[in-house]
This record gives C-alpha cells, sequence and structure tokens, in this order.
C-alpha cells in the first residue's frame, strides 16, 4: 500500500474515533475534546472520518458554526492533498 494511502487510512480512523471519544464525553457531562483539535485532525487529512463521525454519531451536526469551519478546513485539506499528489506523482 502506498504510505500516502496508509496515512490517509490511519489518520481517518484516529479522527473516526476522537469524534466518538469527544460524543461520549459530551453525553457524560465529562471533559472534551477542543474543536480546534477536531479540525486539526481534519485539516492533517481526517476528513471522511469527521464527515463519518458527524453522521455516524450525530456529533456536532446542529452546530452550524462548526459546520462552517469543517467545511472551510474540509477545502482547505482536499486543495492541499491535491497539491502534494500532484507533486508526489508529476
Amino acid at each position: 500500500m502506498e504510505p500516502i494511502l496508509l496515512y490517509l487510512l490511519l489518520i481517518n480512523l484516529l479522527t473516526l474515533f476522537i469524534w466518538g471519544y469527544d460524543k461520549q464525553m459530551a453525553k457524560k457531562n465529562r471533559q472534551r475534546i477542543s474543536e480546534t483539535r477536531l479540525l486539526l485532525l481534519v485539516f492533517f487529512g481526517g476528513f471522511l472520518g469527521g464527515i463519518f463521525g458527524i453522521f455516524l454519531f450525530r456529533h456536532k451536526s446542529s452546530k452550524q458554526i462548526f459546520l462552517l469551519k469543517f467545511t472551510g478546513v474540509a477545502v482547505l485539506q482536499l486543495v492541499l492533498l491535491r497539491f502534494v499528489l500532484r507533486i508526489l506523482w508529476a
């Protein structure tokens, strides 16, 4: 498996796990993962994990401001990923 694909698989699994963990902490009214950290996971390649986390756990799905930030970070991450892949496979 290509290293970049392995990385993307792992970061997305981690992102999904963190999303689920944060949802459980929210239900228990305990200390949470910051939105900044959740968005950083998305920025570093966890876009699909974040999307699945939003839909699977129904986490952060009603926070319009967060969803706007999520979309912005995801678009930026996808643009950067396309740029990196273009350089690597040019």
